[in-house]
């Protein structure tokens, strides 16, 4: 497996005030792998992904990615873990302000090898729609270009595991079905573990599995929509 996490929770606070934000979850992803992870907001579907992407320890249990054991490295070993094997998709675009689309690759350019090469890039931006806009700004790019230049970046440094919050949410339905088959291509062809958050149900014909997380507890559920609740 590449990603896996062992009886792994998260809470916060103490006694009166604890929450348990994600209750022990036992869960694992392979290469080539696209999952889904489904369910209502609150549900513990963004401290699920922040932990199993090292974002943030959790209480107990293991998270463990490509063989190393996260508790078991220090913070500079884990940041090199998130930088070297991650790609992150966040909500927040993430972008630096003050870097045109093509100099926000060129960053990653310098502080990872192994990247797209040119033609690799130029496709890439073609798939996401954005060739036109690889010498602006984030100011000057509408809510959905950001969300799109942000998986451009993610894609880019070809992770072996990507986490994606809440990708399409700043999309519209043609370009959040486009994005999720670009998801899906990549996740094939660099046969890269996948996990997208999403609310969006449509989207889970896409993925290989879907999870289900109600009252931070996460459940293997059935592809089909009729037994996801999702059909009359």
């Amino acid at each position: 497996m590449v990603l896996e996490l062992r009886n792994a929770k998260k809470t916060f606070g103490e006694g009166n005030t604890l929450v348990e934000a994600m209750k022990e979850t036992n869960f694992l992803v392979e290469r080539g792998e696209l999952v889904a992870v489904i369910g209502p907001s609150g549900s513990g579907k963004s401290t699920f992904l922040t932990v199993a992407g090292g974002l943030q320890s959790p209480s107990e249990g293991q998270v463990i990615i490509n063989g190393k054991e996260l508790s078991q490295l220090n913070e500079k070993q884990r940041s090199k873990v998130r930088l070297q094997e991650i790609g992150f998709i966040l909500q927040a675009s993430n972008l630096v302000p003050f870097l045109t689309v093509d100099e926000q690759l060129e960053l990653l350019n310098k502080v990872k090898k192994d990247n797209m090469s040119k033609d690799e890039q130029r496709k890439l931006y073609e798939d996401l729609g954005i060739t036109k806009l690889h010498k602006n700004y984030p100011s000057d790019l509408s809510g959905g270009e950001r969300q799109r230049v942000a998986i451009a970046k993610a894609l880019f440094s070809k992770p072996s595991i990507l986490l994606a919050d809440e990708p399409t949410a700043s999309l519209d339905s043609d370009r959040a079905f486009e994005v999720m088959e670009l998801l899906r291509n990549e996740t094939k062809s660099n046969q890269t573990a996948t996990i997208v958050v999403t609310h969006d149900v449509r989207l889970i014909k896409y993925v290989d599995k879907v999870y289900k997380m109600t009252d931070g507890v996460l459940k293997l559920e059935s592809t089909a929509e009729k037994d996801l609740g999702l059909t009359e």
